[in-house]
């Protein structure tokens, strides 16, 4: 009887008065609203929890790093001994040890260096950057000043000849 007009009663009393679609448009959206703050509520308590549990992870891998930071003060001073034994004078295998840690730190920083070499400019963001200005002055709102750039077999065709790996 939701789509009725009004109802006839025949005990005197007034008739019922069915919600107009203004106020069952505005109880949906208070529902509606209280259902999405539900919903992120969730999902702060969940991800604050996942935060608690991630913040504790890296801890323990902090603290393992440092463990083994002191293992491996250890591991040398022991190899160093170890060499004391094998012969070598005492400072003699103190300082091949030594030695040998700059040798290792020389080839780690060469493989960081290349490694760093290796890393590519954001190229699409600066091309995106450089439009903006452009983009934010048109005269009429979906006017182009500039064409679209195209996608060929994985590669982005850019003004000209530039194009670039997507």
């Amino acid at each position: 009887m939701a789509h009725s007009v009004s109802q006839i009663r025949t005990d005197g009393a007034s008739p019922a008065v069915e919600p107009s679609i203004g106020t069952l448009v505005q109880s949906a959206m208070a529902d509606v609203s209280t259902l999405v703050r539900n919903e992120i509520e969730l999902a702060k308590a969940e991800i604050g929890a996942s935060a608690k549990k991630g913040g504790i992870g890296a801890a323990s891998f902090a603290a393992a790093g440092v463990f083994a930071a002191f293992a491996g003060i250890f591991f040398f001073i022991a190899l160093a001994e170890l060499l004391t034994w094998v012969g070598l004078a005492r400072w003699i295998s103190y300082a091949v040890v030594f030695l040998l840690l700059i040798a290792l730190a020389g080839v780690a920083a060469l493989v960081g260096m290349k490694m760093i070499k290796k890393i590519e400019k954001p190229e699409r963001t600066i091309e995106s950057l450089k439009e903006l200005p452009e983009v934010m002055h048109r005269e009429a709102p979906g006017a182009r000043h500039r064409d679209v750039p195209t996608v060929n077999e994985g590669r982005v065709e850019l003004h000209g000849n530039e194009s670039y790996r997507v």
